[in-house]
């Protein structure tokens, strides 16, 4: 019998959460919450989420990094060996998303992620880059590949995020090929946004090399997790998610838990005259079909179409499955006093959605409801696209 066999387990992640605010109600991202503070995103990933691998991506800035050593300080979490600092049942990776542009490009934002604190020194190099370094998602004014470099030599790594939205995606935004603006030797995975899922992304033949990510992007606690991934590791760290994305010595990605593209905010295209959300028989048009304007915010699917070098989607053998799943809050008739009685009940949304029984859910909830769950973790509800800025929505029950 072999002793050195490693026993490999699944654990939730989430890998992309921001803080809206540090303890003492300084502003890091503006757009999100108050209490998106980086203790109470621990407590809600750990307690409520029932998710055992986090990043949060605004650890760079130093007034986030000075709650980060007095929660230490205290004892309430410590750093790890492997990479990321432990609360209870979660461990925590620092990150932090950063804007970048090449020469007559638009923008696009990218991730990354280091094993401690100490590798948070890269925050003195993005001071001498960077207009503010307190805030969130800001423009790096640096070559994209000379932050990529800046990164991997603190053995971090880099993973473009939501690669495919018309606001400030790599593909959505800023070019037709990751290559043009990035080196792809120092990408560990792509981020593919709420927006697209992997047959999407299997038109676009220089993405086959990489592991695919699904994240939140939170910017509230109720957020979290509203899009994550099953991982395979011996336990959650930094260095077991970089060989998970590397898919080295059994780990990897092994599901990815998304919205179906039809509810991201940005799958179709919009007319910005009328508003109108555009059909997809309708795209050969570039006028507006409602109102006949040509301000149209290209959706994320017509977007691909026009840089595809594919016509048929390839999913590489390492793929993962891309398993469809509405959030609990998207849910008609799930309201905050009934989700409660839930979570009362079975713990965490991962047990709610994942372990729970549709039975054991009528008990609580009522047939009615326990339907509805089942079949949203399922991904079998009718949706209305989304577009514009706006979510799609689930389609009311005739």
């Amino acid at each position: 019998m072999d002793t050195n066999i490693i026993e490999l387990n699944n654990y939730f992640a989430d890998l992309h959460i921001h803080i809206g605010r540090t303890e003492k109600g300084a502003p890091v991202k503006i757009s999100g919450s108050r209490d998106l503070t980086f203790a109470n995103i621990a407590k809600e990933a750990s307690g409520r989420k029932g998710i055992g691998l986090i990043g949060i991506i605004d650890c760079h800035a130093p007034n986030v990094q000075e709650d980060i050593r007095q929660y230490l300080h205290t004892g309430e979490m410590e750093e790890i060996s492997g990479g990321g600092i432990a609360y209870r049942d979660t461990v925590i990776l620092l990150g932090t998303e950063l804007e970048i542009r090449a020469e007559g490009r638009p923008e696009a934002h990218v991730l990354a992620y280091f094993p401690d604190l100490a590798a948070m020194d890269f925050t003195q190099w993005l001071t001498k880059h960077m207009k503010n370094v307190n805030l969130s998602s800001q423009r790096i004014y640096a070559p994209p590949r000379e932050l990529q470099q800046q990164i991997y030599g603190r053995g971090g790594i880099m993973v473009p995020a939501h690669v495919f939205t018309p606001h400030k995606g790599i593909y959505g935004s800023s070019a037709a090929r990751m290559e043009e603006l990035l080196d792809m030797e120092f990408i560990s995975g792509v981020e593919l946004g709420l927006s697209a899922d992997s047959s999407m992304a299997g038109l676009i033949s220089e993405l086959d090399r990489f592991s695919f990510l699904t994240n939140s992007d939170a910017h509230s606690l109720g957020k979290i997790g509203r899009e994550y991934n099953k991982l395979s590791l011996a336990k959650p760290s930094f260095d077991e998610f970089r060989m998970a994305l590397e898919r080295r010595e059994g780990r990897r990605v092994c599901a990815n838990y998304g919205l179906n593209p039809k509810l991201g905010k940005y799958h179709r295209s919009y007319c910005q005259s009328c508003g109108t959300i555009i059909d997809e028989q309708q795209m050969a048009d570039e006028r507006c079909p409602n109102c006949g304007h040509t301000k149209l915010v290209r959706g994320v699917l017509d977007r691909i179409w026009s840089i595809a070098d594919r016509e048929q989607p390839v999913i590489p053998s390492h793929r993962p499955p891309y398993i469809y799943q509405i959030p609990l809050e998207f849910i008609p008739g799930l309201g905050k006093a009934k989700l409660n009685q839930l979570l009362a009940a079975f713990g965490t949304e991962m047990n709610i959605l994942h372990e729970v029984t549709q039975e054991e859910l009528s008990g609580v909830v009522g047939k009615v409801l326990a339907e509805q769950i089942v079949l949203s973790r399922e991904g079998r509800l009718a949706l209305v696209s989304g577009g514009g800025g706006t979510y799609g929505k689930i389609a009311k029950s005739k």
